[in-house]
């Protein structure tokens, strides 16, 4: 038999309802400022972010081994010759002793002075500036009897020198070029300007003894002089 059609929008009606009421319950109306939560991602620590006064090491010797190696092998690959690479690790090293210069200032501004002689300020380089880079100051300084112009500056066992093995074909290499362009870096921006250079004196005892000679510009001399 046919059903009479009009019963179906009364079964309709019945059940529009029920999932109309299921659909508001599944469904907050609302959002209030309890049901969310703020997730927050903790700041990431950055170099910038340390104490510069800290006077602890931050460097392991077995780190800056290994990085000054690579910094010697990537600097044989661009060069011709011993001169040209000595000058390239010269360079890299004024880079690193312009920086060393700032953070030496700011560390010692309340206490520090400002040096006008040339002698005050190697020995500030001989001891404080030595000290805070390679953890020991340098074993001498000396003035040449026959220059009025030049100082030296000796370390018995340098650091750079100590973990390189230099090939026979560049035996006349002497890595601690890196720190004269320290040095060099350190005069410059104290208003010292001068020519620092890195030679090898090996003897029985120090066979690793470097002197690195300090050569000063006219302009500093004819001041040394003025200011006697």
């Amino acid at each position: 038999m046919l059903q009479n059609r009009s019963s179906y929008p009364s079964q309709q009606s019945a059940v529009a309802p029920s999932l109309a009421s299921s659909s508001e319950k599944s469904i907050p109306t609302s959002l209030t400022p309890s049901s969310l939560r703020t997730v927050t991602t903790p700041r990431k620590v950055t170099i910038y972010d340390r104490n510069l006064n800290r006077r602890a090491p931050e460097l392991s010797l077995a780190a800056f081994a290994f990085l000054f190696n690579e910094v010697v092998q990537y600097s044989q690959k661009n060069v011709k010759g011993i001169q040209e690479m000595e000058i390239k690790l010269s360079e890299y090293g004024y880079h690193v002793g312009q920086r060393v210069l700032e953070l030496t200032v700011v560390r010692e501004i309340k206490s520090a002075k400002r040096e006008t002689r040339v002698l005050g300020l190697l020995q500030f380089i001989n001891t404080g500036i030595w000290k805070s880079v390679f953890g020991k100051p340098a074993d001498a300084l000396e003035k040449s009897k026959d220059q009025e112009d030049e100082y030296m500056i000796i370390d018995n066992d340098p650091i750079v020198n100590k973990y390189i093995s230099v090939p026979r074909e560049m035996s006349q290499l002497n890595c601690a070029a890196f720190q004269a362009g320290i040095v060099e870096a350190v005069m410059d921006g104290c208003q010292f300007p001068a020519r620092v250079t890195a030679h090898s004196v090996p003897t029985d005892l120090f066979p690793l003894k470097t002197v690195f000679l300090v050569k000063l510009d006219p302009v500093v001399v004819e001041r040394e002089r003025y200011m006697r």
